[in-house]
């Protein structure tokens, strides 16, 4: 008779839990679908991680890290998902995986995210991802073969948003390709300045408000300049 009641309270108390947990889930999806709909980001966060810890699944953590990386909260985006090279991780892990180590100034790491999905779905946008990580990782030769990828396959009403100022703008990605062209012309052969003066003009003239490339040909141009007057110092005087 003993065993029969405690085989009763066990089953109730299992019905009970269940029952606990289905509301509880139901209860955080009205939560979740209540904090988009106010445009809630940390109220979507909280909604999410409860959600994932009731009923956990590779989905919803992707998810998250995502939400996290698109609020600039990288650190937190990577602690959700970690940061090892994984082939077998969704397109959206790959993603925040990349974006939030290059955001994290971690060049190297963030090369092997793109790289999955550059092997995945090439396109203009990511040539130019990996363009740039390569020129900062030293491997030229290979941001070369990624920007030439870039410039024959980016479409005019392609964009490409930069930072560097106050207020956040956009280039067209075929000028952005062009200026990083430049720095790899340069790169290669510091003494042919004028090679990669000519290249960022190419860029200037597709995008004339192109305030990085203005920059580099500030730089560019000063260094040559100081290069010219090193050189007529050291001229012997007759």
């Amino acid at each position: 008779m003993k065993k029969i009641i405690l085989a009763v309270i066990l089953v109730a108390g299992f019905t009970a839990k269940a029952q606990t947990k289905s509301e509880l889930l139901k209860h955080y999806e009205a939560y979740y679908d209540q904090m988009r709909l106010q445009g809630d980001i940390n109220g979507v966060i909280s909604a999410i991680t409860h959600l994932n810890l009731l009923d956990p699944s590779k989905e919803r953590k992707d998810t998250l890290a995502y939400i996290y990386t698109t609020d600039n909260q990288h650190l937190q985006a990577l602690n959700t998902i970690g940061i090892e090279k994984n082939e077998s991780d969704s397109d959206l892990g790959v993603q925040v995986k990349a974006i939030s180590l290059k955001a994290l100034n971690q060049p190297k790491r963030a090369l092997e995210q793109f790289e999955i999905l550059y092997k995945r779905t090439p396109n203009a946008y990511l040539a130019y991802e990996l363009a740039d990580l390569k020129i900062q990782t030293g491997d030229n030769d290979g941001a070369a073969a990624n920007i030439e990828y870039g410039i024959a396959n980016a479409k005019d009403d392609m964009k490409y948003a930069f930072y560097e100022r106050q207020q956040p703008y956009e280039v067209s990605l075929k000028a952005a390709l062009i200026h990083l062209k430049a720095l790899v012309e340069f790169n290669k052969d510091q003494n042919n300045i004028d090679q990669a003066l000519a290249t960022i003009d190419e860029a200037l003239k597709i995008d004339p408000n192109f305030n990085l490339a203005s920059l580099s040909r500030q730089a560019l141009q000063s260094r040559k300049d100081k290069k010219a007057n090193a050189e007529a110092t050291e001229q012997p005087k007759e």
